[in-house]
């Protein structure tokens, strides 16, 4: 879920190399840049790309309603051990899903003989059901309608599969995969239809929503350590004074003039610090500004060349994801996300990323006010949060599913609305170590595309990520075999 706006998948260059990230959500969860994408389609970060189509139920809760929307798709079954080879299913989250990507799920299909499948979110990339998004038609965008689309999904790919093999009445093992949102979804999947699934695999999953999530700063400056903390405070600071007399100035300076909006100007700001944390780089952003304050450099003007040359450089990401202008925009676009993703934070999960009461590294600008004044500016009147809603249809960290593993990074953010209490039936890990960020089981870290499959090598303490795989894998085969009353044995 990358800031919360969980940030999304991102690319990162340090060192000559690129970082990418799995999940997230501008304004917090920072999404995959499309130049990387454009980039990697046709190369080996992805399985596949081969676009397959599905007709999606519209309305799930209603008997009358019988519309449908074209729903895309995807299937690998080069690992297939045909028949009865179980069926993982990679849950895509709040993105554009353009294939099936080459992360260490690709490793544990090959392991497991597994058939590996993929459905794009319902309204995300080519999925829209309808041709301009209106706040009124933004209705049934949910995770409630997207856990229906997946069940039926999956009972349509299982019907299909055996018409194929021409059997009847035949089930495959499946087990559900998923990162951040799409964590958050993979868990809930298995605690609302058990039936449908032999466990699931919940990385990076954001399963409690949280109305102020003050925590996400917390954990920053946690991260960050005493000297780079000390660092960002003072620029937060510095800006801060800045806006009241230099205002369009010091927006020129980060490259960012069109958010006429403070809040929105200072969530950028914020966004690009927190970006090198989430996702397992605290040196990129911290070493160049300590580096800074001790040469007796203007701070101002270091961060500025860290926002342009690293977060709208070579992460990629477009200032317009802040500009409420854009997300006020209501034309359906394959590449932008925003305004769908703000819609869900805005009526379900919230996390709204407002500085803590003291030793922050955000603006105490970034409030609530803000966050509710952006919903209503940008949907309108009667847009609200029901956090508690959803965490109790949910049940938060206290879900009471079965078969779930959870996963998260130490450096993540986002790991404190995770389930971190291990039980039997829901074991919990925390990767520990310098660069463990969100989502570093199913990649590497830090996160990158310079090699495929989840390469731990690049961890500073791989040991940390290989234990915990190894421990999902044990998982993995235990349910399967549970769930068969045969499994993967060659361990």
């Amino acid at each position: 879920m990358g800031t919360m706006r969980l940030l999304k998948p991102l690319v990162v260059s340090v060192s000559s190399l690129f970082f990418v990230a799995l999940s997230g959500f501008a304004h917090g969860f920072v999404m995959t840049p499309r130049s990387l994408i454009n980039r990697l389609s046709q190369s080996s970060y992805y399985l596949t790309t081969k676009e397959l189509w599905f007709d999606q139920t519209l309305d799930h809760y209603s008997p009358y309603d019988h519309r449908q929307f074209k729903q895309r798709y995807y299937e690998f079954l080069d690992y297939f051990q045909v028949p009865d080879g179980p069926i993982f299913l990679k849950i895509c989250g709040e993105s554009s899903c353009n294939g099936i990507s080459n992360d260490y799920l690709g490793v544990l299909a090959k392991k497991f003989g597994a058939a590996v499948v993929s459905l794009e979110h319902r309204y995300y990339g080519k999925s829209s059901p309808f041709k301009s998004h209106t706040t009124e038609n933004l209705k049934y965008l949910s995770s409630k309608q997207a856990l229906f689309d997946l069940a039926v999904f999956r009972q349509w790919y299982q019907e299909s599969l055996n018409l194929k093999r021409n059997r009847t009445g035949v089930d495959n093992s499946w087990f559900v995969f998923g990162v951040s949102y799409s964590g958050a979804l993979s868990a809930w999947f298995r605690l609302k239809f058990p039936h449908l699934t032999c466990g699931s695999l919940a990385s990076s999953a954001v399963v409690h929503a949280v109305y102020n999530y003050t925590d996400y700063d917390k954990q920053v400056c946690e991260s960050a350590g005493p000297e780079c903390k000390a660092v960002l405070q003072e620029i937060t600071e510095l800006v801060d004074r800045s806006l009241e007399t230099n205002k369009k100035e010091l927006k020129k300076q980060f490259g960012a003039a069109e958010l006429e909006i403070d809040g929105d100007f200072l969530y950028f700001l914020a966004d690009a610090a927190v970006v090198a944390f989430q996702y397992g780089h605290p040196d990129a952003l911290c070493t160049p500004l300590v580096e800074a304050k001790k040469a007796g450099v203007d701070l101002v003007a270091a961060y500025a060349k860290y926002v342009k040359e690293y977060f709208i450089g070579t992460f990629c990401v477009s200032v317009e994801t802040y500009n409420q202008k854009h997300l006020k925009n209501t034309a359906v676009k394959e590449g932008s996300s925003d305004r769908l993703w703000w819609f869900q934070v805005c009526t379900e999960v919230a996390y709204f990323q407002v500085a803590p009461s003291n030793d922050t590294v955000r603006s105490s600008k970034i409030d609530t006010k803000y966050h509710l004044d952006l919903c209503k500016n940008v949907f309108g009147e009667g847009i609200y949060p029901e956090v508690d809603v959803t965490n109790i249809y949910y049940g938060g960290t206290n879900i009471a599913g079965s078969k779930i593993i959870f996963t998260n990074g130490s450096q993540d953010p986002w790991h404190h609305a995770s389930k971190q209490t291990s039980s039997p039936g829901m074991p919990s890990y925390i990767i520990t170590c310098h660069n463990c960020g969100h989502g570093i089981d199913m990649r590497e870290c830090p996160q990158s595309v310079s090699s495929i499959e989840g390469n731990a090598q690049s961890c500073n303490i791989p040991d940390a990520v290989n234990k915990v795989r190894q421990k999902m894998i044990e998982h993995i085969n235990l349910w399967l075999s549970e769930c068969k009353g045969l499994g993967w044995h060659s361990m």
